[in-house]
């Protein structure tokens, strides 16, 4: 593999800003301090907050991979931090996914803005799983990703002010599509918009409307908001990824 597959850049794109907001509410709940964790019980505790995780998998900094829990030895798909993930491969093997799918895959390639491949493949997984975010837990040699499923970590709410920052943000990360990034970021939000002409028109909760604009080739431009109440676009859509579970 000497890059991303298509179906995984597009469920990138589609991911990347919804991922990237509830990592930052992540971050505000669970302190970053000494950590421990348990797989077999399922915990991650850090600043004396234990939350409940599941295994995503592992990045080896010198071999430049990434290795599914479900293909770790140590591990395997029968593991109790490990079964939670597993619609992460059934979803791969639906939509033709081969990140998804392949036990141990090569990011020596990887030379893009995020610190290494792995980060790109936890965003994506722990996209499809929802929940609280994922967790980089570093070790000697690389990176165990975990994947946050307690309902006292708390979801991101909906906030139009970092909305062109999240945009920005995340099409830095998936650049192939910026439109659909922020569609499922408001369809995730259940906030109405609609698309026409390379713009973005969006109804903002509790009045007022905001538009993103968009280039020739896709890229965001810049986004315009409006406070002064308005109502909502009549053909409002709310367009996703076949196949993809709704994030909440």
């Amino acid at each position: 593999m000497s890059g991303f597959s298509p179906a995984f850049e597009r469920l990138g794109a589609a991911l990347s800003a919804v991922v990237l907001q509830q990592q930052e509410t992540l971050a505000e709940f669970l302190p970053r301090e000494d950590w421990s964790a348990d797989l077999t019980a399922r915990t991650y505790t850090s600043g004396g907050v234990t939350v409940r995780v599941g295994l995503l998998g592992s990045y080896a900094t010198r071999e430049r991979t990434w290795l599914w829990g479900w293909a770790n030895p140590q591990f395997g798909e029968d593991h109790p931090a490990v079964r939670p993930t597993l619609p992460i491969r059934a979803l791969g093997e639906r939509l033709g996914i081969p990140e998804f799918t392949t036990p141990e895959v090569d990011l020596s390639w990887y030379e893009g803005p995020a610190g290494h491949g792995g980060e790109l493949v936890a965003m994506a997984a722990g996209g499809v799983l929802g929940g609280g975010g994922y967790i980089g837990a570093g070790y000697d040699g690389g990176s165990a990703y975990l994947h946050v499923d307690d309902p006292q970590a708390p979801p991101a709410g909906w906030d139009p002010v970092p909305v062109p920052r999240l945009l920005t943000n995340a099409a830095g990360l998936f650049a192939r599509d910026p439109r659909l990034t922020l569609a499922r970021l408001l369809s995730h939000h259940r906030v109405p918009y609609r698309e026409r002409d390379g713009v973005t028109e969006v109804a903002l909760p509790g009045g007022g409307t905001a538009r993103a604009v968009f280039d020739d080739r896709g890229r965001f431009a810049r986004w315009e908001a409006d406070l002064a109440p308005a109502s909502l676009p009549d053909d409002r859509g709310v367009p996703g990824v076949p196949g993809v579970p709704a994030v909440h």
